[in-house]
């Protein structure tokens, strides 16, 4: 239980960084895109973003490394609470329908 209990905590720091991360983001994409008259907004990059093989490989990357560092630590945790070596008692429960 209590490593369940570290595990959400730890996970549970690393999503609000990054929720609070693209909130911050949006609300500066918004404030810029808002503040504009026409579409020439200030630090537009245009195609060098759009059309860029690097970043795309990093916005691909990056997450994939979030999910697998959150996943590992989730299996490693719940394969471990399944071992039971020596139980002191054994339960057989038949369902019927």
């Amino acid at each position: 239980m209590e490593g369940i209990v570290d595990l959400h905590n730890d996970i549970m720091f690393f999503l609000t960084f990054i929720i609070v991360f693209v909130f911050y983001l949006l609300a500066v994409c918004f404030i810029q895109f808002s503040q504009s008259d026409n579409l020439r907004v200030y630090g537009y990059a245009g195609d060098a973003v759009t059309h860029n093989t690097d970043i795309e490989v990093i916005w691909t990357a990056v997450p994939t490394a979030i999910l697998l560092a959150i996943a590992l630590p989730s299996f490693v945790l719940l394969y471990s609470m399944d071992e039971q070596f020596d139980p002191s008692l054994t339960l057989k429960v038949i369902g019927r329908q």
